[in-house]
């Protein structure tokens, strides 16, 4: 990949660096109604990205777990991309030196991320009292003008660009380009006032490089206790005292003039907290909103988050247990997806008995219909896909033996929503809207899954609904799963050729969570309302013991 590729990555993404009054949360960047994204806002609940971030995650640093949840909620569809976040995987599993002097770097970054937060979104009320949190109270609040504050969060900012030019230099081209990124923020104007000195001049501030080299100007030094005002101060309190007493000695009162001394002192911390609280309304409050509206900040902070990631990434291919694999990654114009083993990214984790199933979408599969009864794991088949699609498009791990893919433009999940029966057209009219809505959004780059079709209407009406959807789904080229218990609906579209067909498998002793090819024909209701107590015979005794007064 060129560099300007990796470059590109950070133009199209939210900045994780927030300009406003307050620190971006973690969440921050998940879909909205709105967004035209791979996701969309249905979809990211339906798939539970939520629990899958809180699986994957094993990031340190705030914006580490930023980046990482903003890749889980706007996926890129770059393949080339991907490929390079997994060649940097592959180099932190061969070179431990490497790997491990980047775990030191970002857990020395978690330490003192906290401080350059303070900084940017901090309110500072002022008050003689040391710098801290306000007890019971806002924890971006803080007594005092900001000073501490100032110097901790420029503080960490040097340090991140110190640290990373004492990294060792990786080959992978994905952490290369991360790397330079932080160190070219040492270049920028930005690290230069926050490296200080800094020059309040007619309402700027100059860089020590900016300011002209013979023209005397202030420098501002972020402490209460500044050595020259005090002085002036002291020297004109001197001198007021040295004309009142020689004044009041010709009239034989000098010692009033001990008394008007002494009435001067309080002067001092007044005229203190006056240069403090000009500091910080003039210095650092405008300084800070310089530091929030930086690119070459926000990006270094988001490189930082970036590497996190991948050390997040990792991690995650350890902690999991059983077979991970890192998919190949496919360019083209259909979407694929071919994964042998695949395991759910959130049942499995804890579940080490988990029955993986193989997936196979692709030209001659490109419909696949899966039938069974219920609890025989037809729906965690759909979300396993999704998941596993997910994680591969972003780079990361996924759980299974190996695996192909091809980055999906959208991703479409649609699950009966009988909460929601708005706009006065009942559930049928509901359910086939958000059909629509995915169906003219769809490419053949798509990933889409419909967990049953044309619910709320007549088995005849569902059934012409159904196959004609199916079919324009099949003839769009879409990657497109079907849950359905109508084997009425495969035959017919069996009749026309289309589709590759899987059922759940069920043995004498119940679901064996096995997907195998074929149609199922039976339904194992009566086993499920057993199961939950409402069966025929459980009826009939309830009846029984609570006879009708009619």
């Amino acid at each position: 990949m060129s560099g300007s590729a990796i470059s590109d990555s950070w133009e199209s993404q939210p900045s994780i660096l927030s300009t406003g009054d307050r620190l971006a949360g973690v969440q921050d960047t998940r879909p909205t109604e709105i967004d035209e994204g791979v996701l969309d806002a249905k979809t990211f609940d339906a798939i539970e990205t939520d629990k899958l971030f809180d699986s994957c995650n094993h990031a340190v640093t705030h914006v580490g777990r930023s980046v990482l949840y903003r890749s889980l909620a706007r996926p890129a569809t770059d393949a080339t991309l991907a490929r390079k976040k997994q060649e940097a995987l592959r180099e932190l599993e061969s070179d431990s030196g490497l790997r491990e002097a980047l775990q030191r770097f970002v857990e020395a970054m978690a330490a003192g991320e906290r401080s350059l937060y303070q900084l940017l979104y901090g309110t500072f009320t002022g008050g003689l009292a040391i710098d801290n949190s306000r007890d019971g109270k806002d924890e971006m609040e803080f007594n005092g003008y900001g000073y501490r504050q100032f110097n901790d969060g420029t503080d960490f900012v040097v340090e991140l660009v110190e640290t990373a030019h004492a990294l060792p230099q990786p080959r992978s081209m994905y952490l290369r380009k991360l790397f330079d990124a932080i160190r070219n923020f040492g270049s920028s104007r930005t690290y230069s006032l926050m490296r200080g000195p800094v020059y309040p001049m007619e309402g700027k501030f100059k860089t020590k490089e900016e300011k002209p080299r013979y023209l005397p100007a202030p420098r501002f030094v972020p402490s209460m206790i500044k050595p020259l005002p005090m002085l002036l101060a002291m020297t004109a309190i001197g001198a007021a005292f040295y004309f009142f007493q020689d004044m009041l000695a010709s009239f034989g009162i000098a010692y009033l003039g001990y008394g008007i001394l002494v009435l001067a002192v309080p002067v001092l911390p007044i005229f203190l907290i006056a240069i403090a609280a000009s500091d910080r309304d003039s210095v650092i409050y405008p300084l800070r909103k310089l530091f929030k509206q930086s690119p070459e900040l926000a990006r270094a902070l988001d490189t930082l988050g970036r590497i996190d990631e991948i050390l997040s990434f990792h991690r995650y291919s350890l902690a999991f247990g059983g077979k991970m694999a890192l998919p190949e990654i496919l360019e083209g114009d259909r979407h694929h997806l071919s994964v042998t083993e695949a395991r759910n990214p959130l049942l499995a984790r804890t579940d080490p008995d988990y029955v993986p199933n193989d997936i196979v979408l692709d030209g001659a599969g490109r419909l696949l219909v899966i039938t069974g009864p219920n609890s025989g794991g037809k729906t965690a088949y759909c979300k396993t896909v999704v998941q596993i699609q997910l994680l591969g498009q972003i780079g990361c791990y996924i759980p299974a033996a190996t695996a192909r893919l091809a980055p999906a433009e959208h991703i479409f999940y649609q699950v009966p929503d009988p909460g929601r029966l708005d706009e006065g057209m009942g559930r049928f009219g509901h359910e086939l809207k958000r059909t629509r809505e995915i169906f003219f959004n769809s490419t053949a780059r798509s990933l889409v899954v419909l967990d049953e079709l044309s619910e709320g209407t007549t088995f005849e009406e569902k059934m012409e609904l159904s196959e004609y959807v199916l079919a324009g789904f099949h003839k769009l080229g879409a990657s497109t799963l079907l849950v359905t218990h109508n084997h009425e609906l495969c035959e017919r579209l069996q009749e026309k050729g289309i589709g590759r067909y899987l059922q759940g498998e069920f043995s004498s002793l119940g679901p064996t969570y096995r997907l195998v090819p074929g149609v199922s024909r039976v339904s194992h209701a009566d086993r499920v309302a057993a199961a939950l107590g409402f069966s025929k015979e459980d009826v009939e005794k309830h009846l029984a013991q609570h006879p009708s007064h009619d």
